[in-house]
């Protein structure tokens, strides 16, 4: 039997472990789940014949080093900044690797030796990063094979609530890592090229920098840009794009409302607040706004961020209690973001039943033979419960699917790579399909950014 070694046994596995132990038997796969904690592990195993755990700390070499030894592949499914112990150990022994994360300027450095030792190294193979590679690629693709010249391309990915669930007037609630939704947009100023320009938006003004996007049947939308568009001129070979754009969905007034949080310094990060262990709601707030002698909290906050009492801004800030002078932070030396998500997680976490909802939307300008047109490409995907989650399904087929291709040589060519060659995303899409992961694409003509032929720069 071949044997795939999965380290990390987190909420982001289920779907990927289902679809191995699923085809297990037709490709004579055992799989052997890691992780510090063995319970976790034994439960990922699902008592399969073909499944066992085992008790993995990836920062012990010599039980890395021998659950790592063993492997046929590895799939590496721990917090990115951890990969890399696991990729140098993957070199050593000549064994290829998959991840879902971005890939680190670390694990880039290994990109020779992984060559010379004829290894596939997948990263970027989760859904954002992922599958947007792919969907983004096999259009790009079609339209150079045709002879076309691309002029834009934009692309945005968000992680929601299924409609059915949506209960809240933020139209949000977390389906993923809490912690990068608070801190998003910080570290870097977002970049992008808009018809021939370069643009920048810095952070504090980046949730009012809105896009409006429409999916039949689901509804407005609204985009903010990423920070890292331009990568992508080299990585999808763009370089003569007039327009690059890479951003994040959310239902329509989130990022309004959201501005409210980086405004008064909520959102940062990079200090701690003293005595946050036994600071309510309500001080937290008010640590933020100027001292009266007069005026309540909510008045002083009103005043400060110019919302009026019958505005929606309001009326979303009450809906989550931050006013509460009971309800605890109760996290020691907390900084400012971690005590947001704290009171956060109180009113966004998902109730029992509630499904969440991948949504990604893809816009390709291009002109050929004189012509210029556009293709808006979308796909929607609803989870099927707390287990089966859009998120964890978007995520762990792509990984599951790119480790049996890896392991039957379909996916062969060596190196530190993503999946944006054919031989990786075409199979892939394609499987994809058969589990409702489908892309419906919508033909127009291509305006740019002047369709009333106004003068623009």
């Amino acid at each position: 039997m071949r044997q795939i070694l999965i380290i990390g046994a987190g909420k982001s596995t289920s779907v990927l472990i289902n679809h191995l132990l699923e085809n297990a038997e037709s490709q004579d796969l055992f799989l052997r789940i890691g992780d510090m904690d063995l319970e976790t592990a034994q439960k990922a195993t699902q008592n399969h014949k073909r499944c066992e755990a085992l008790a993995l700390n990836v920062f012990d070499p010599a039980s890395r080093e021998a659950a790592i030894k063993n492997a046929d592949i590895v799939i590496s499914m721990l917090p990115a900044r951890f990969h890399i112990e696991v990729a140098r150990d993957c070199v050593k022994f000549k064994k290829n690797m998959v991840t879902a994360s971005y890939i680190s300027k670390e694990m880039k450095a290994l990109d020779e030796e992984v060559k010379k030792n004829n290894l596939v190294f997948m990263n970027e193979i989760g859904v954002d990063p992922g599958i947007d590679h792919m969907s983004a690629m096999q259009v790009i693709d079609r339209i150079r094979d045709k002879g076309g010249k691309m002029l834009m391309f934009e692309s945005f990915t968000g992680g929601l609530v299924a409609p059915e669930s949506d209960t809240n007037l933020w139209n949000y609630k977390f389906t993923w890592n809490p912690r990068n939704v608070v801190v998003a947009g910080q570290g870097g100023v977002a970049e992008f090229i808009q018809e021939g320009k370069f643009k920048f938006i810095p952070y504090h003004r980046l949730f009012r920098r809105t896009e409006f996007l429409h999916i039949d049947g689901y509804g407005k939308f609204e985009g903010y840009a990423n920070r890292n568009s331009l990568d992508y001129m080299s990585i999808y070979g763009l370089e003569d794009i007039l327009t690059l754009y890479r951003g994040t969905i959310r239902r329509v007034g989130f990022s309004r409302a959201w501005n409210m949080f980086v405004q008064l310094g909520m959102t940062d990060d990079s200090f701690t607040m003293h005595d946050s262990e036994n600071m309510s709601y309500r001080d937290f707030v008010n640590s933020f706004l100027p001292y009266s002698p007069t005026d309540s909290v909510e008045l002083k906050l009103r005043h400060n961020l110019k919302i009026d009492q019958d505005d929606v801004m309001w009326e979303k800030l009450l809906e989550l209690d931050i006013f509460n002078d009971k309800k605890k932070i109760g996290i020691k030396n907390a900084t400012p973001a971690q005590a947001l998500q704290k009171i956060l997680m109180d009113k966004w976490s998902l109730a029992p039943d509630d499904k969440d909802m991948i949504v990604m939307y893809h816009k390709f300008g291009y002109e050929l033979n004189g012509e210029k047109k556009q293709i808006d490409s979308t796909m929607v995907h609803i989870g099927r419960n707390q287990t089966e989650t859009a998120m964890a399904k978007t995520v762990g087929l792509p990984v599951a699917i790119a480790t049996i291709k890896i392991l039957n040589g379909e996916i062969s060519t060596p190196g530190v790579q993503l999946p944006i060659k054919k031989e990786v995303y075409e199979p892939i899409l394609k499987e994809l399909e058969k589990h409702d992961i489908i892309f419906k694409e919508k033909e127009s003509e291509y305006l740019g950014y002047n369709p009333f032929g106004e003068v623009g720069n």
